[in-house]
């Protein structure tokens, strides 16, 4: 078959440009083969995978797999590489993972949306990359290399502890992009959370939302012995802290929260 490799139980079959797995790769090759390449194809489904019991080894660099991908149960796989795929959905790849490669010790995600570094978006710095890692190996603890890099010691002890609140969220595509920063990690208030409620303060107003109000009174509920200045002050520092959102002073004296 043309551009197949075959070297003892190492089986490659590299750019062919096929859209699936031939159905004859699996049927001559299948029951022998440890480890298969099948990098810069046009992949995007692995169905066909399931003849390849035996394998150690799963190199699909290069492909067009994405969200929806499905592995077969691969209880020996201990290698796999996903680099330059379209998949954004960490968690659910995890999860997956976890589920069907109990032996897994080495996993490269670069050049996916879902693995936050310089290779998709020079928005990404070291710190996202950090954190990704980290909740990577709470999913996976027994991975030895992410990403062609050793995982340290620090990082196991950090994600067992921290691992569970690392969770990278699935960019959502959307034609009116958020307006807030490329960096912004907090999730707009609802319009409805925005309508403000004014409020007198020594000799000023003071506008704020209503959700504000509650949360003031639920954080300081001997309200009437303090005064309104103290409980706005108190409740957006509370609420710039949470979320990243700033106080703003308008030409009127009006506090209001953009």
């Amino acid at each position: 078959m043309a551009g197949l490799v075959v070297s003892g139980a190492q089986v490659s079959y590299i750019g062919q440009d096929c859209r699936e797995i031939p159905e004859h790769l699996g049927r001559d090759c299948g029951h022998f083969a440890k480890r298969l390449d099948l990098s810069f194809n046009l992949l995007r489904s692995l169905e066909g995978l399931s003849a390849f019991g035996s394998l150690e080894e799963l190199i699909l660099d290069n492909n067009l797999l994405g969200d929806d991908l499905v592995l077969p149960g691969l209880p020996r796989l201990h290698t796999l590489t996903l680099n330059k795929n379209q998949i954004t959905d960490l968690e659910c790849l995890l999860d997956h993972l976890a589920e069907v490669t109990p032996a897994l010790e080495y996993l490269s995600l670069l050049g996916n949306v879902a693995c936050p570094n310089e290779l998709v978006s020079l928005e990404k710095d070291e710190e996202d990359y950090k954190r990704y890692r980290c909740f990577v190996l709470h999913k996976l603890p027994n991975l030895k290399f992410l990403d062609a890099r050793k995982v340290t010691k620090q990082e196991r002890e950090e994600a067992l502890v921290r691992g569970a609140f690392m969770k990278v969220v699935k960019p959502k595509a959307s034609s009116d992009s958020v307006a807030a920063s490329p960096k912004s990690r907090y999730t707009p208030l609802p319009s409805a959370s925005r309508e403000l409620t004014s409020h007198r303060v020594s000799g000023i107003n003071i506008s704020l939302p209503p959700q504000l109000v509650q949360m003031s009174r639920l954080m300081m509920p001997h309200m009437h012995q303090v005064s309104w200045g103290s409980v706005a002050m108190f409740t957006m520092g509370k609420t710039q802290r949470a979320t990243g959102l700033s106080a703003m002073t308008s030409s009127e004296g009006k506090f209001y929260m953009p």
